[in-house]
């Protein structure tokens, strides 16, 4: 019996994921994407983009498709999207793995200030000018127009369209993984004195945090919203134990 899951990505341990369940001939599987990124990295299984209306169009939409599991392989930073999931999980009477992956843990070293948002970070800047390192999405970088006196280097995967309307601010469009000595020698090179970052967890991005540690440059960190009460894994391989899990369960109840 093929059996279906449908995972819901944007990162790369989503694309690791799928990747490693497309080796297994018995699953169908479909990765849904909300379809932020212009030129997403290229996809192990098929795949769909855009949203579902919310929880109730999520959960009709793994009825239709009759889906056996479904997986939250969602950035640690979308909220609402692990908030439908959990939801339509319930209301489609249908498995839910959520993967979570760790956030960073301050080390020795480290000059962390903690922040719940955004706005946060822009007021703890300052009021004097600074060299800022910005590594968020395109959708965080708005409140800082309200602090125009700093200089602003800008890291994205996807170009900042329009350009924010500051007097200095420099882009860089990359994609991760990024190596330590690199980010060290792109701090230093661009004057950096303090990071505006994400706790997003993994490897691919933590090269900067390494770098501003090594560095003695303070961080601002943006820790992750609240998330949905739901039991959660903290690796791929952990997931896949999961999801054979529940299709062994699942076979032992004759489904």
């Amino acid at each position: 019996m093929t059996r279906s899951i449908l995972i819901l990505g944007g990162t790369t341990d989503a694309r690791l994921l799928a990747g490693k369940l497309a080796e297994d001939s018995g699953f169908r599987i479909l990765l849904s994407m909300a379809g932020r990124t212009r030129d997403p990295v290229k996809q192990p299984v098929p795949t769909r983009t855009g949203g579902f209306g919310g929880s109730a169009g999520l959960a009709e939409f793994i009825r239709n498709e009759k889906f056996d599991i479904l997986v939250d392989a969602t950035h640690p930073f979308a909220a609402r999207i692990s908030r439908n999931a959990a939801e339509a999980a319930l209301l489609a009477d249908t498995p839910l793995i959520a993967l979570d992956r760790p956030a960073w843990r301050q080390q020795q070293g480290d000059r962390w200030q903690r922040v719940m948002t955004t706005h946060d970070a822009v007021t703890v800047l300052g009021t004097a000018p600074r060299h800022v390192f910005l590594a968020l999405g395109r959708q965080e970088l708005l409140p800082f127009e309200m602090a125009p006196q700093h200089s602003y280097l800008v890291r994205s995967v996807d170009p900042v369209e329009p350009p924010l309307k500051l007097p200095d601010i420099r882009y860089i469009t990359a994609r991760g993984p990024f190596v330590l000595d690199d980010e060290i020698a792109m701090l230093n090179d661009n004057g950096i004195e303090i990071v505006v970052s994400k706790n997003s967890g993994g490897n691919a991005s933590y090269g900067k945090i390494e770098a501003a540690r090594q560095l003695g440059i303070p961080v601002i960190m943006i820790e992750r919203p609240e998330r949905p009460d739901v039991a959660t894994v903290p690796d791929i391989d952990t997931a896949l134990a999961a999801i054979r899990h529940q299709f062994s369960l699942a076979e032992k109840r004759g489904e």
